[in-house]
């Protein structure tokens, strides 16, 4: 049965990619008589199994939008576990009883249920006592069987996980501000979409680790004969091994050794007690079964010396504090670096060159630095950039403290005007990423924004550049040459006025009739006077209207660029004079960049901190002790969650 699961995960596998290659139009990476015979195997299998794996090409699931997610309290309640870091103490707990010792997968994590052998209903563990319903997005799951050769009433308990490889993709993918902090949060906001085309693409694993029950079955008092169970119910169960009190800190050690390999997040283990009735008989307190306990890993320090800071920038201006110190040996593998993350840190560890800091590696993978033993905080904070040597900048957002290089002609701020200017909501030149940008940058094709029009001097060289060819070559060109015809809105806003987003775009726009020579020639009081435009917006726009080398640039542009008449959409504008701050994941939305561009679109505006003339902040987790849900109470400006932020404005997501 092992051997046919394992073939049906193969040949799902095989055959979705050879269909993906196939659909996409590249080359045939195996024969239609080939495929027919591997469906058909895989057909057969399916057939002598039961198991009908999530994705298998003979069982497309059809894509939903919900407007909610339902919600729904578990049977019976899912607790927490009790922890320790000493294996000592788990030896001590399980004596020479046998246990089971798995993982710890840091995902989240959900109920299934299977009737007749079919996947009926998938629920998320919420608070414990109640969750959401998501039968349709884990049926997107990459392995979730939709059916398996057991007909009767199967419950069962895993985790939904994100792969760190799939996580580093999809964060490759986002602008910076954009980036989800971890594989959990992505993970988080990928199951409880309620559009599972989203879920689908983020290619969401689950793994079982409880078998809840299983109508009339027999599992004669093993934990163990139970994940067997699920695996020949096709199911992938977490891994684990048996262990006694005098085994079990050898077998922590072998599990440490694959946490610089795994591609899974992991935050510790789980020893469970494998006789069942005797596990059931140890009851349970409030908030922890008695049967399992869960390992958080002892985090392995060392001693080391600073020996300088790197400041390393990014293409956002943003520059990042990295420590350099002297090599150290931390789980087993040599480290030198270490990301300080931000100025505040850097002062909160008075932190200085030449001082013994404690360094340990996060999850027994990232390292960090614990504490500083001298605190000599003889550190400067650079005031040239590392890129261009022009001039930083600190800015503080919410107590935070952040380092930003503020030259305009920097590298990596040129090529974020150029992104910004190529970007949907703005030119909206299709096909000009990042990469290609900074490709053409340092070859000297462009080096200011009216070059994207004019890449034609350039056709050979273009053609001849690594990844490129005549197809990329024409699809710049006539992007461009589309692009060049827009409106003065979005050309208002393609120009990266500070503090200018689209929807103040729209309403000077609106105030100068859709004339972009009357905004430039509006004065600092007609702007303050456009409802929505303040004091510090109006600014902005004076002087970067009065600045020479803006001047140029504009006038470099208008060569190139023809207006059009700006389309009348009938899209509500019922946020018309509301300020909105997004912070913390959102679930529903594909990103914070899908609510800003919604919130813009109905007239409203965004911005990044909370103030008095804020209407509403919108955070999922409303009851957070967060700076800006503080700053929100105490200015008595309403939180809403994402759901309540639908319901109010009877959002429809596509």
């Amino acid at each position: 049965m092992e051997a046919k699961r394992e073939r049906i995960k193969q040949l799902t596998e095989q055959l979705n990619k050879a269909a993906a290659v196939y659909y996409q139009g590249a080359d045939e990476i195996m024969s239609n008589f080939e495929y027919d015979k591997l469906y058909d195997e895989l057909q057969q299998l399916e057939k002598e199994t039961g198991i009908v794996l999530a994705g298998s090409p003979t069982e497309r699931v059809g894509y939903e939008v919900l407007s909610a997610l339902p919600k729904e309290e578990h049977l019976s309640p899912m607790l927490s576990l009790d922890k320790t870091k000493e294996p000592e103490q788990l030896a001590a707990w399980l004596g020479e009883r046998p246990g089971l010792l798995s993982w710890k997968l840091d995902g989240l994590t959900i109920v299934l249920t299977y009737e007749q052998g079919k996947l009926q209903k998938a629920v998320t563990r919420g608070n414990g006592q109640v969750g959401e319903v998501i039968t349709n997005n884990a049926k997107v799951f990459d392995n979730v069987p939709l059916s398996i050769p057991f007909q009767g009433n199967l419950v069962l308990r895993g985790e939904a996980v994100i792969p760190y490889s799939t996580f580093r993709e999809i964060n490759g993918a986002l602008p910076a501000e954009e980036q989800y902090k971890n594989p959990r949060n992505l993970c988080s906001g990928s199951v409880r979409q309620l559009d599972n085309r989203i879920t689908a693409k983020r290619h969401v694993q689950f793994y079982a680790f409880s078998l809840v029950s299983a109508e009339q079955v027999d599992f004669q008092d093993s934990q163990e004969n139970k994940f067997r169970f699920l695996k020949e119910q096709g199911f992938d169960v977490v891994e684990y091994v048996r262990v006694t009190g005098a085994t079990i800190a050898e077998k922590i050690k072998d599990f440490a050794a694959k946490m610089e390999t795994n591609d899974f997040p992991s935050d510790g283990l789980v020893v469970l007690m494998d006789e069942i009735a005797y596990g059931e008989g140890l009851g349970r307190t409030a908030k922890f079964p008695r049967n399992a306990m869960a390992f958080k890993w002892a985090d392995e320090t060392a001693d080391t010396h600073l020996l300088e800071m790197e400041w390393s920038a990014s293409r956002t201006g943003l520059i990042n504090p990295v420590a350099i110190f002297e090599p150290v040996e931390l789980e087993g593998t040599t480290v030198s670096r270490a990301s300080v993350h931000n100025v505040s840190i850097v002062q909160q560890l008075q932190l200085g060159i030449g001082d013994t800091i404690q360094v340990y590696k996060a999850n027994m993978i990232i390292p960090q630095i614990a504490e500083n033993l001298t605190r000599s905080a003889n550190l400067d904070i650079p005031k040239k950039c590392p890129v261009c040597h022009g001039d930083t900048v600190i800015h503080e957002e919410n107590g935070v403290k952040v380092l930003f290089c503020e030259n305009p002609d920097c590298v990596a701020k040129k090529i974020k005007s150029f992104s910004h200017f190529v970007s949907r909501d703005a030119m909206n030149l299709d096909g000009m990423s990042e990469a290609t940008i900074e490709k053409l940058m340092n070859h000297g094709m462009i080096g200011e924004l009216a070059d994207l029009f004019q890449l034609q001097r350039y056709r050979e060289q273009i053609i001849a550049l690594d990844g490129f060819g005549e197809k990329s070559y024409d699809k710049m060109v006539q992007s461009a040459e589309d692009a060049a015809k827009t409106t003065v809105v979005r050309f208002l806003y393609s120009l990266g006025i500070p503090n200018v987003g689209l929807s103040n775009a729209k309403l000077i726009c609106k105030h100068c009739q859709n004339d972009f020579q009357k905004a430039l020639e509006a004065t600092e009081e007609e702007l303050t006077q456009i409802d929505g435009v303040g004091g510090v917006i109006a600014r902005s726009v004076i002087d970067f209207f009065a600045d020479a080398k803006n001047q140029e640039m504009i006038a470099h542009l208008l060569e190139w660029i023809t207006f059009e008449q700006e389309t009348e959409t009938d899209t509500v504008q019922d946020m018309e004079g509301l300020t909105f701050v997004i912070t913390g994941s959102v679930e529903q939305f594909q990103n914070r960049k899908q609510v800003k561009e919604l919130i813009e679109s109905r007239g409203g505006k965004v911005t990044g901190s909370v103030s008095a003339k804020t209407d509403f902040l919108i955070n999922n987790d409303a009851l957070s002790s967060s700076s800006k849900n503080k700053k929100a109470n105490e200015l008595h400006i309403p939180i809403l969650t994402e759901q309540a932020f639908i319901d109010k404005y009877e959002i429809q997501l596509d």
